[in-house]
């Protein structure tokens, strides 16, 4: 799951470089995804170890921070997208899409590392 972590900080840092440079780099909070991956990016590092309980400990970090990601990244796509609906704007799309990818990247990958932990533990390697 290390390795595949590293996977995902490499999509959230692009995510938000292109979502920060789209935006004709106006907006600094489009670096959020980047920021987010960059701190999986740190821990899927240090999770590549052979000392079992440091492996743990990081991808429970990672999973957490996953998680974190896509409630922050779900709940903000839909307030952004019911704030502009209620003053009568339309969304900021690149900002919805943005926020949407988050959410989705960032959902993927708990369910994958839920499901590894699960397999960890039913094979006895925990």
């Amino acid at each position: 799951m290390a390795k595949l972590t590293l996977v995902f900080a490499v999509l959230l840092v692009a995510l938000g470089l292109v979502g920060y440079l789209g935006t004709g780099s106006l907006h600094p909070t489009a670096l959020i995804p980047a920021w987010i991956g960059l701190a999986l990016g740190i821990f899927g590092f240090l999770a590549i170890s052979p000392n079992e309980g440091q492996r743990k400990l990081f991808m429970h970090i990672n999973v957490t921070i996953g998680l974190l990601g896509f409630l922050g990244g779900a709940a903000e796509a839909v307030r952004g997208y019911v704030h502009a609906k209620a003053v009568g704007l339309p969304p900021d799309m690149i900002a919805l899409a943005s926020k949407a990818t988050l959410a989705g990247l960032m959902l993927i990958y708990v369910i994958l590392c839920v499901r590894s932990f699960i397999a960890a533990r039913r094979s006895g390697k925990v």
